[in-house]
């Protein structure tokens, strides 16, 4: 029974990697159909035309950017993927809410931001960021580690003002326009406990396996290429559109 209940547990690991890749893979080829931060043209089209205040919409806006902005969630994996109790996730993630709802009302708010495709760009390297952490790279060429909720608070600033950034573009009525960013700002904070949901249902039953550590050395070097994929396009977007 014993030998049974292994290998049952050891398939259910398996197909938990191998459903933690083919995640991986499907956002990698996204990247080819649309840029982080994106907004449907339906979407685009929505805002520009209310007017008022209008709660629940901006929420379900909100919530479809975070499930659908993939940039956030590989950085959302990357912060957890080490991260076995509760505590700590609730900690990191809250962090980097903090830093993402700040930027995103204040950047549209008092109407500045950045270039998108050099904030995009700088979010794929958030990535490559924690990535690289959670391999231990830079105690081993550096023999520091830097802050970890630090950085995750500052890459949470930086993912604020690329959505801010993107907001701004398509130039939301003034009036209404607090609670209509307020509820937007709650959307992203409910998509981001959807995708977290997910995230650690799927490590937890990965985390089960014996070869897990062998398997996340691999996801992340994945995750790195991913992220350098990302700031190649949107380096390679900037200086097209210039």
């Amino acid at each position: 029974m014993r030998s049974t209940s292994s290998g049952l547990r050891a398939l259910a690991s398996c197909r938990a990697t191998a459903l933690i890749l083919m995640v991986l893979a499907l956002y990698a080829s996204s990247v080819a159909q649309a840029l982080a931060h994106n907004v449907t043209a339906g979407d685009a089209g929505y805002i520009q035309e209310i007017w008022g205040v209008h709660i629940i919409p901006f929420i379900y806006l909100g919530a479809k950017h975070m499930v659908t902005g993939y940039d956030h969630i590989l950085f959302l994996l990357g912060v957890v993927f080490f991260l076995y109790k509760m505590k700590d996730v609730a900690i990191y993630v809250s962090i980097f809410a903090v830093g993402h709802s700040v930027t995103m009302l204040l950047g549209v708010w008092y109407g500045w931001g950045i270039n998108a495709y050099i904030i995009d760009a700088i979010i794929g390297l958030s990535v490559v960021y924690k990535a690289l952490d959670n391999l231990g790279a830079y105690q081993k060429w550096f023999g520091v580690q830097p802050n970890t909720k630090a950085a995750t608070l500052i890459f949470g600033l930086l993912h604020g003002t690329g959505l801010a950034s993107k907001i701004l573009d398509y130039n939301i009525p003034q009036d209404g326009l607090l609670a209509n960013l307020l509820a937007f700002n709650v959307g992203v904070e409910v998509g981001q406990l959807l995708a977290l949901a997910v995230i650690l249902i799927v490590m937890g039953y990965w985390r089960r396996s014996p070869n897990f550590m062998r398997q996340a050395t691999v996801a992340n070097v994945i995750m790195i290429g991913l992220g350098l994929w990302l700031t190649g396009i949107q380096v390679a977007g900037y200086f097209a559109s210039t």
